[in-house]
């Protein structure tokens, strides 16, 4: 991941509301395009300069040939906000995110994420590398808000887990039902994603039990979809002990 600043200049008079209605639209379009990362976009101002800092999943994520129709929009209501196009500035690599993947395209891939993560939930089945989401063919909608917001559901569901102080027992529920909301939601989106982009989506649903059923865990849990056999000889990548090809599914023994 790459971070960027994107400097807004203003060519007339205007007022802060108007620069910071249309500051904030380019962003969020940006971010629902996935040519930018997070849900934090701090912005300065100094001597009628404003400044955003991001981070993008790659050195050219910002490129015209990503931006989709709504985000050529908001580019272009800019200027009814008296401001110039960004010039975008790249500062660097961020040490603390991870490696776009370089599969072109993926053999197969997942929809996975959890509490901590910023990244595109959809990964390299290989590599467990975030895909960037402008790579994905244009959905109905123009942008991929509605995978975002699957995914802030999920992380906040999995902190609120993670914490147990906090609804942990119901979290807990929603996360490993695959006949919950939130998994069905997600389950349907990696099955569009498929058909999309004709590669094997698979979805993560995430296993939480006690400790001393995990021998048990191994030997008797089957697929919860079609109740088949699922569990693998070898986990893959440290994480993934269950795989259901048919129903792309995949899962983990306890930890």
């Amino acid at each position: 991941m790459f971070t960027a600043e994107l400097t807004f200049e203003c060519y007339q008079d205007t007022t802060i509301e108007a620069v910071d209605g249309a500051i904030t639209q380019l962003i969020d379009a940006l971010r629902y395009n996935g040519q930018i990362l997070g849900r934090e976009f701090p912005t300065s101002i100094d001597d009628g300069v404003f400044i955003t800092r991001v981070v993008c999943p790659e050195e050219e994520s910002l490129h015209p040939r990503h931006h989709s129709s709504i985000v050529e929009q908001r580019l272009q209501a800019l200027s009814e906000a008296g401001l110039l196009a960004p010039k975008i500035r790249l500062t660097g690599m961020d040490l603390h995110s991870d490696n776009t993947d370089l599969c072109q395209p993926p053999e197969w891939q997942v929809l996975y994420t959890h509490y901590l993560s910023t990244c595109s939930p959809l990964r390299c089945g290989e590599h467990l590398a975030p895909i960037p989401l402008y790579k994905l063919p244009t959905p109905k909608t123009d942008d991929h808000q509605a995978l975002l917001r699957w995914q802030v559901d999920w992380s906040s569901t999995d902190e609120l887990q993670m914490h147990g102080t906090t609804l942990q027992q119901a979290c807990s529920d929603v996360l490993t039902d695959i006949n919950s909301p939130l998994n069905n939601t997600g389950w349907q989106l990696a099955k569009d994603i498929e058909q999309q982009t004709h590669t094997p989506t698979y979805y993560y649903l995430y296993h939480l039990a006690d400790a001393a059923k995990q021998a048990d865990e191994a030997e008797q849990r089957c697929c919860p979809s079609c109740n088949g056999e699922w569990k693998l000889t070898t986990p893959l990548h440290g994480i993934f002990d269950f795989k259901c090809e048919p129903c792309r599914l995949l899962s983990n023994l306890p930890w």
